[in-house]
């Protein structure tokens, strides 16, 4: 066992430099920004860093305090934990970057409260990635969670009314957690998810471990808005700021899929998922109602935001999908598809940030004609809608295979066909609105001098993802025996 700082140095920046963004901003508020930028930029570095020791050395362990696990709060770096930390803090700072024009543009006079509420919304979920206690999760997820309220709130009447049914659902969903945390600590006496995970199989037959086991899928459920728990999603997604909706959408339900893949794989052993208790199976089958039923929806839908957040409502069907198949290939495929999915998902909120950013249109078919005005915008978005559908050497594509795999592997042919012809639907949602930006001409009453691309700061992130988007397709093997494949081990 190593023990080491590098654990808990990874949500620390972002909590300090919040606390030192508030102060600056009240001096100038353009510090605020720098303040964001930096603490993002450290914790970012301190992940990377964390992933490439854990790769070579093993787990990391710090103990908060000196006081060592279980009567202390442990935080831990091990391959999963360390690249939930480093996909959270690089889309965090890509986002950030485009954020300021975005900010400045739409609530110029609450850019100081925007960028402290964003650290701490990264504090919260890097912190979900790396602590080894059960209650320690929560107080993280309260924190990511009232920060995601508040940032979600501030785009006007809509956006309000959203986040208040996204408060109700969330609070219902963190209390749903914390009740099951409750049971598994009168049952063991303990909070550390290691000492747990060894006290727990003596009491796989008792009802309060069951009942834990359900509150907290039910709770994570609800805050990964897991099909049919998804309900707060699409206006949360639609109305938020541009800049929110492209930080939230492509990390905070993956974070919250990854406590559950926490759960089933550390605290509990996977067979009492798969055998005793038959979640797996029925997370599994909403998952593939989820898949259809969402993209069925986002076909219905005019305004381009909301497309894309039904769409985000099928996509964490395909991590729920992976995790309810239950065997490596499955769980490999849901832990590739978090990853994916973050690219590709901030890659498209942004650019809808963009397009509303030069002419204040969100309706798809207004788009019509702006492939040629803004090709560089279009171009990354034809690229992160081609690895939506599955289409290689895009991302996308790989995440799917595996899940793919993994349904001939359980000999589940209903969830094969179920990705499969999810993806004929992706087609028709996305390229429906190529057909409206290369094919049709620029609509009467849209003024072609509005229609260009977004400012270099905005555009230089968009353009980024995009790039990410073939790049993790490219290596995408080396991902998966480097840092997926050994976290599968308690499946084999």
């Amino acid at each position: 066992m190593v023990v080491t700082y590098l654990p808990i140095l990874i949500p620390v920046p972002l909590l300090l430099f919040a606390f030192i963004g508030t102060l600056a901003g009240l001096w100038r508020r353009s510090l605020a920004y720098g303040a964001a930028l930096l603490g993002t930029a450290i914790s970012l570095g301190v992940a990377t860093a964390g992933l490439v020791v854990v790769l070579s050395e093993g787990n990391l362990h710090h103990f908060l305090g000196g006081w060592d696990p279980p009567w202390g709060i442990e935080y831990v770096l091990d391959p999963l934990s360390a690249f939930m930390a480093m996909l959270v803090t690089f889309i965090g700072l890509v986002v950030l970057i485009y954020s300021r024009q975005s900010l400045l543009h739409e609530l110029p006079e609450r850019v100081v409260p925007l960028y402290v509420l964003k650290l701490l919304l990264l504090a919260g979920l890097t912190g979900i990635a790396v602590t080894g206690d059960l209650f320690n999760l929560y107080v993280f997820l309260e924190i990511a969670s009232l920060a995601a309220y508040a940032l979600m709130a501030v785009g006007g009447r809509q956006s309000a009314m959203a986040a208040f049914r996204y408060v109700v659902l969330g609070t219902i969903g963190g209390t749903f957690y914390l009740l099951g945390v409750g049971f598994i600590y009168f049952s063991t006496g303990t909070l550390n998810m290691a000492d747990a995970a060894q006290r727990l199989p003596a009491l796989y037959e008792s009802r309060a471990i069951m009942a834990a086991v359900a509150f907290i899928v039910l709770g994570l459920g609800l805050k990964m808005a897991l099909f049919p728990l998804h309900v707060w999603l699409p206006d949360a997604y639609t109305y938020a700021p541009s800049a929110v909706a492209g930080l939230i959408a492509p990390i905070m339900t993956k974070v919250f899929a990854y406590a559950l893949v926490r759960m089933f794989l550390t605290v509990f052993q996977p067979d009492y998922f798969r055998v005793t208790l038959p979640v797996t199976d029925i997370i599994g089958w909403l998952s593939a109602a989820g898949i259809v039923i969402a993209s069925i929806l986002a076909i219905a839908q005019r305004d381009l935001r909301r497309m894309l957040a039904y769409s985000s409502v099928a996509q964490v069907a395909y991590i729920g999908l992976g995790i309810g198949l239950a065997n490596p290939l499955g769980m490999i495929g849901a832990l590739l598809h978090i990853l994916n999915h973050a690219f590709m998902k901030a890659c498209l909120f942004l650019i809808a940030g963009g397009i509303r950013f030069r002419t204040g249109l969100v309706d798809i078919p207004l788009f019509a004609g702006f492939g040629r005005l803004m090709p560089w915008t279009m171009a990354a978005f034809t690229m992160a809608a081609l690895s939506m559908v599955g289409i290689p050497p895009a991302c996308g594509f790989f995440s799917k295979w595996y899940l793919v795999l993994a349904g001939l592997d359980a000999g589940n042919w209903v969830f094969v066909a179920v990705i499969l012809i999810s993806s004929l639907l992706n087609a028709v949602y996305f390229f429906r609105v190529l057909e409206q930006v290369y094919i049709r001409p620029l609509r009467e009453g849209v003024a072609e001098e509005q229609v260009r691309e977004p400012p270099a700061e905005m555009l230089a992130p968009i353009l980024v993802l995009a790039a990410g988007i073939i790049i993790l397709g490219i290596i995408n093997v080396v991902i998966v025996t480097q840092v997926l494949y050994p976290v599968t081990e308690p499946l084999r």
